[in-house]
């Protein structure tokens, strides 16, 4: 349990200096935007961090960068391809209206998302998903860190500080 904790406290450090750092790049209410980032500010991070479209009409997310830590995640490149593509319908849809959520709101969203669906239910993901605005408005990009957690206290993705 203890490690566990430990790894649960790792993943909520990490996931506040990626929000320190986005959360430095806004300008009252404008939002940053991809050109703002610099990758090299968060090195550390980037094994797990995606970058995420966002297309209208019809409203979809493709996933335009996926580090390279995420790729045991999912078993194989989910760089350029759609929710649909990546996960079952479930899935999908969870993960659709959490992102939803993110670009109506044009806040930060933070959870933890089990992985059974894909055969993995003793693995979980804290991730969080930052909204980006190349116009400091509208969200068309969304900025993602995924900590991977097992039930016996296993994380991936993060190296302590």
């Amino acid at each position: 349990m203890a490690a566990q904790i430990g790894a649960s406290a790792a993943a909520a450090r990490a996931h506040e200096e990626l929000y320190s750092y986005w959360s430095s790049l806004k300008h009252g209410s404008r939002l940053p935007g991809r050109g703002d980032i610099d990758p090299g500010d968060f090195k550390r991070l980037l094994p797990t961090v995606s970058l995420i479209d966002v297309t209208r009409e019809p409203l979809d997310f493709r996933i335009r960068l996926a580090g390279t830590g995420l790729y045991g995640v999912y078993g194989r490149e989910i760089t350029g391809r759609t929710l649909d593509e990546v996960y079952n319908t479930a899935a999908a849809e969870y993960w659709r209206g959490e992102l939803t959520k993110v670009i109506e709101s044009r806040k930060p969203a933070v959870g933890v998302h089990n992985l059974a669906w894909r055969g993995a239910g003793h693995l979980s993901v804290l991730w969080m998903r930052l909204p980006l605005a190349s116009n400091g408005s509208d969200v068309d990009m969304i900025l993602g860190y995924d900590a991977v957690i097992g039930l016996h206290g296993g994380v991936s993705g993060i190296r302590a500080a």
